[in-house]
């Protein structure tokens, strides 16, 4: 195929995925005030007004999509925050999403060569993130990493950011990771305390699951000791966050079946996950299978039956607190349990309920702290600065702990911490952590 005969082809791809969409925005501007790069970088192409813009222009061949489209949405975040301030309500996500996957198409066809990291990143998606044996393989390597001292040694020696310095700085942050021993078991039901409430499953995710099964664990003994009977699905899989953010519509699609099948095997009353990320992936597979007829109607109720574990917790009046939180506490949103899942009030309302605790909240806490799935990790000094600002803002509250609800966001305020020079006055914890412990769960 010539190049021009490409070019049109990926143009009318464009134009059919996304350009009635992209027509409904009226450039008011409503959008820019909440945008992270717009706010950082004070460049239009920057922005989402711009940013559709582009895709406008893309799609009636105008532009290039790759050398003038690729790089405006390679920066953007996909925070979401401008759906919520847009007074017409475009679909950003939309959007951004069908440039994205038009994008990643058109580099495989034209077959420019890849560069290492995409690679790297072509196989962690494939071989490691769907295959959960694998990461927890990997998650019990850092375990021996961490609990041998090796950590210390490299940290001293600054191997690791000698490689790569982000890779260096996040290794820093990373939280303790939990012995093997102690992580649950997929396909195992984990009874309530005292009377039961309900049953539910547990979305356990692919990071939180190696990396944070703390966590993970924590929230299944703190829905037992809620009344609330567990059951960690046998088949689960990742949730194909990652995928969609790399505009792998197909591998997306198949790891949603594979999750919403699952589900439906086992008869519950909900689908509980603790990442905000994974949360918002769960909560659009009905927009990502709307073509499929088969899927569809499964799709929807599976949406319909997703939830954030703060919007179950903050339903129930009797919280078994056992211990008093000393300090101050504030929170970082997550931006696609706040953006995409509307779930603003429940971690709020939990915070304020734990004992001893003094709630404060953070100048501009609904604003990206520029985690993004590895947006980090891609675009390293474009994240830092805007986290640098995040920090000005949450040291101003003089919390001593920082929550936030989503490994990524998680991990990012550590760092933040670390690199405020604030580590010794400061931590940063999963909301779970803090509600837990609390609770007397460890």
């Amino acid at each position: 195929m010539k190049t021009d005969d490409i070019d049109t082809k990926y143009s009318e791809k464009l134009y059919e995925l996304s350009y009635d969409a992209a027509n409904m925005c009226v450039q008011c501007g409503y959008c820019l005030p909440v945008c992270p790069t717009y706010l950082t970088m004070g460049n239009e192409a920057q922005s989402p007004r711009g940013r559709i813009n582009l895709v406008k222009m893309a799609a009636e061949g105008k532009i290039d999509i790759i050398n003038d489209l690729k790089e405006p949405m390679d920066l953007c975040l996909g925070c979401r925050a401008c759906e919520v301030a847009c007074p017409v309500n475009v679909p950003y996500g939309d959007i951004y999403g069908a440039a994205l996957n038009v994008i990643a198409e058109k580099e495989k066809a034209t077959k420019s060569p890849p560069t290492m990291s995409d690679k790297l990143l072509q196989t962690m998606l494939k071989n490691l993130f769907p295959k959960k044996n694998r990461l927890r393989t990997a998650g019990s390597f850092l375990w021996f990493y961490q609990s041998t001292g090796l950590s210390k040694i490299t940290q001293n020696t600054k191997i690791v950011e000698m490689v790569s310095k982000p890779m260096g700085q996040f290794e820093r942050a990373l939280p303790k990771v939990e012995s093997p021993t102690k992580r649950y078991k997929f396909g195992e039901h984990y009874k309530a305390v005292g009377e039961r409430k309900m049953i539910v499953a547990f979305f356990p995710g692919c990071i939180m699951d190696a990396v944070m099964s703390k966590i993970n664990r924590q929230s299944i003994e703190l829905l037992q000791k809620c009344g609330i009977e567990v059951v960690i699905p046998q088949n689960i899989t990742c949730c194909g966050a990652l995928h969609s953010h790399q505009g792998e519509v197909d591998a997306t699609k198949k790891l949603a079946k594979q999750n919403i099948e699952a589900f439906e095997e086992l008869g519950v009353t909900y689908l509980i996950n603790n990442a905000g990320g994974c949360g918002a992936m769960l909560h659009e597979y009905d927009k990502l299978l709307a073509d499929e007829p088969e899927w569809k109607n499964r799709a929807n109720k599976f949406v319909d039956r997703s939830r954030d574990i703060t919007e179950v917790l903050a339903e129930i009046d009797d919280i078994p607190y056992e211990k008093e939180w000393q300090g101050v506490i504030t929170y970082q949103d997550s931006c696609h349990l706040r953006n995409v899942q509307g779930v603003v009030d429940p971690p709020r309302k939990l915070l304020k309920s734990v004992p001893g605790a003094t709630f404060v909240e953070m100048k501009n806490s609904h604003l990206c702290c520029a985690s993004g799935g590895i947006y980090n990790l891609l675009n390293f000094e474009e994240s830092m600065e805007i986290l640098d600002e995040k920090m000005l803002h949450a040291i101003k509250t003089e919390a001593s702990t920082i929550v936030t609800t989503n490994p990524g966001c998680l991990l990012q305020m550590r760092l933040g911490i670390e690199r405020s020079g604030v580590k010794n006055n400061m931590q940063g914890l999963h909301l779970i952590e803090v509600i837990a412990e609390a609770c007397g769960i460890n």
